[in-house]
């Protein structure tokens, strides 16, 4: 019964979300298109000719902008799910954190790259807690990837969930970037605890 009740509740709230809305009128594979937009818009994050990675890529809303802003860049997604094919975009169907993938990443980018994005987050357990420290995690192990992968201007964008790690993780930005910021986009929902951290320039 509770199980229906809340199954019931999301439902009425994606009708209702005008970013649910649009993202199907202007042909997006979820709302989350409009979080990396507003950050792109805030903090221009995206250029042409760029190497990009998209981590956590799945359903491919964040790879369908990327795709449409960088023209002439070249782009590899990842994601345990099979994100369905955006052109000119490299997909990978595997485990982020598994050393043969993050070895694929390595090789299919040998000169650097100049932009990884990560919306990873772990399948929510109703322990806000747990779920923030998971995630964190997550946050924490795309960061350090990142740093042995960046250009030395390249920028780091994450997800992260206010928590006991967001300290951890702004510390850790601090100490390997030169600039780091954190943003709430407007198209993030009120009652959620996620914010996303914005890094740019390798010290």
């Amino acid at each position: 019964m509770k199980k229906n009740k809340i199954s019931k509740s999301w439902v009425i709230r994606q009708r209702r979300d005008k970013y649910v809305r649009l993202s199907k009128l202007e042909g997006y594979r979820s709302r989350a298109v409009y979080k990396l937009k507003e950050l792109d818009e805030k903090f221009k994050i995206i250029k042409n000719n760029l190497n990009i990675l998209d981590v956590g890529s799945a359903p491919g809303s964040w790879t369908q902008y990327l795709s449409e802003k960088s023209k002439g860049s070249k782009i590899m997604s990842i994601d345990l799910k099979k994100v369905e094919k955006i052109k000119d975009v490299y997909h990978v169907v595997g485990d982020f954190l598994d050393n043969k993938n993050q070895k694929m990443i390595t090789d299919y980018f040998p000169k650097k790259i100049d932009l990884v994005v990560s919306d990873m987050a772990v399948n929510t357990t109703g322990n806000k807690n747990l779920d923030s420290i998971q995630t964190g995690e997550l946050s924490l192990t795309a960061m350090h990837f990142a740093i042995g992968m960046l250009r030395p201007k390249g920028i780091f964008l994450s997800k992260i969930f206010m928590g006991s790690t967001f300290n951890e993780i702004v510390e850790n930005a601090k100490k390997n970037f030169k600039e780091s910021k954190i943003f709430k986009p407007p198209s993030s929902r009120k009652d959620s605890k996620e914010s996303f951290i914005i890094c740019k320039n390798l010290r």
